[in-house]
């Protein structure tokens, strides 16, 4: 269908009441500059239920109507993007905790639940739900779900797929999967709630989910190191997860590209830095435990005997929170790089031992195609995922697809990733036969066809065209 249907509106407004759907005029006052696609659906649903969520899919199943799921829109390759022949559904009235059982250690959630408003609650009980990243106020819990998000604690707590139990969906046609276990051993057959994490939106849409809670770690020490080369800095990850006695929460690396870009004096987006900023790498890291006083005392002692052995170059150890946000601050100072758009951002993940080969390579090759570009890396080196922020003079599709082209096809051979954290959205589509062979891509749209056989959840998204 093409535009507005006035049937399945007036049957939606009749189902969702008032304010449950946006449409017309109203639309232009909904904030759309997170799209790199400004595109405006022909209308918003909002539903408060999942029964909601079914009525509606029971409805644009009938009618065949296309449906783009919205979160927090805080993703990165314009998965949420919708077109005027989309129906937006957005989960922002379905926010809410339902159930804490500090016993059993989870949280059932609704989708639209903020991922902070989560960790809040977790810590109001002594307990922690450890996913974090920087949209943590904006990005909802569905949506985490969704793309199965990353960010700063993938090191010692995993991806968001290891911290959900339980899930419930609805399908295409309306049908709800509703698999909301408590347990963490559950070998009862498939297991269904898989279908629908890092999909996307693509098989279902999450609409409540079981969390696992962690233990609330008061214990918290940071640093900030310098080193001299990238070898040391992979000897260290190794060396303090081992010394720490598996603390080690963070191991953030910083290229000097993105040091000094982040604290440059001359960016008004530039944050303080404190120490000098021509070390060829920096090294934000985070333990977590019990103990404040031992924990505190052995950081010291290994950092120091680091330090000793010439492995470090120089080192700031968080004394406040202030300290720790401070450093941490350095780090997810994205503003900076904003600075010098027009620029392409790369979320990949590769082995540690082809890193350094594969950046020579891809920034080298990028340098060929355009001498002025900048090339900036910074990531997650703890769990193998780099962020590459190409900077040129042409904010172009043509240039867009030549840059992405450089990047995605040097990590086919080496058994790397297109995308680490950030999903594949519209962005990553065409490129995904880069980590993904013909006949994974060939199974993923039968379950596609077989799940939703009308190409109406999210459709033009992660998986590229037949041929």
């Amino acid at each position: 269908m093409s535009q507005c249907n006035p049937a399945l509106l007036e049957k939606l407004i009749n189902l969702l009441g008032s304010g449950g759907v946006i449409y017309g005029e109203d639309l232009a006052n909904r904030d759309m500059a997170w799209l790199k696609d400004k595109t405006t659906p022909w209308a918003i649903a909002r539903p408060k239920t999942t029964a909601d969520i079914s009525a509606v899919m029971k409805l644009c199943s009938e009618y065949g109507q296309s449906v783009v799921t919205q979160g927090g829109k805080t993703g990165m390759v314009d998965g949420a993007a919708t077109s005027g022949d989309n129906l937006a559904l957005s989960l922002e009235r379905m926010s809410g905790i339902e159930e804490l059982d500090p016993l059993a250690r989870t949280m059932t959630v609704l989708a639209g639940t903020p991922l902070q408003t989560i960790q809040e609650a977790a810590e109001a009980a002594k307990l922690s739900f450890p996913l974090d990243l920087g949209a943590r106020g904006s990005a909802t819990i569905g949506g985490n779900i969704a793309t199965n998000a990353g960010g700063n604690s993938v090191i010692r707590y995993g991806m968001t797929r290891n911290l959900i139990l339980g899930l419930e969906a609805v399908l295409a046609d309306g049908t709800v999967i509703s698999s909301m276990h408590k347990v963490v051993k559950n070998n009862t057959a498939y297991d269904l709630k898989q279908w629908f994490i890092g999909t996307e939106g693509t098989l279902g849409i999450v609409s409540r989910a079981v969390l696992k809670l962690s233990p609330l770690l008061h214990s918290e020490n940071t640093a900030l190191l310098a080193v001299n080369d990238f070898d040391t800095a992979c000897t260290l990850l190794r060396e303090l997860d081992r010394e720490f006695g598996g603390s080690l929460s963070a191991y953030e690396v910083m290229w000097n590209s993105f040091f000094a870009e982040s604290t440059n004096p001359e960016n008004p987006a530039h944050k303080s830095s404190p120490m000098p900023r021509d070390y060829p790498y920096y090294i934000l890291i985070e333990t977590r435990g019990t103990q404040s006083e031992k924990d505190a005392e052995t950081f010291q002692q290994v950092l120091e005997s680091k330090f000793e052995a010439g492995q470090i170059q120089d080192a700031v150890v968080a004394q406040s929170i202030a300290d720790k946000e401070g450093l941490w601050a350095i780090r997810d100072n994205i503003e900076s790089l904003l600075q010098l758009s027009p620029i392409l951002t790369y979320d990949i993940s590769l082995s540690i031992p082809t890193m350094a080969a594969y950046l020579k390579d891809t920034e080298a090759a990028v340098l060929e195609a355009w001498p002025e570009a900048r090339f900036i890396v910074f990531g997650h080196l703890g769990d193998g995922n780099l962020h590459i922020i190409v900077a040129t003079d042409e904010d172009s599709p043509e240039r867009h697809h030549a840059v992405d082209a450089i990047i995605y096809s040097r990590l086919k051979n080496i058994g790397g990733v297109i995308s680490a954290e950030h999903g594949i959205g519209t962005e990553k589509r065409s490129f995904l036969h880069c980590s993904r062979s013909a006949e994974e891509i060939a199974m993923m749209h039968t379950i596609k066809t077989a799940m939703d056989p009308q190409n109406l959840l999210n459709p033009g998204k992660v998986l590229p065209d037949k041929t």
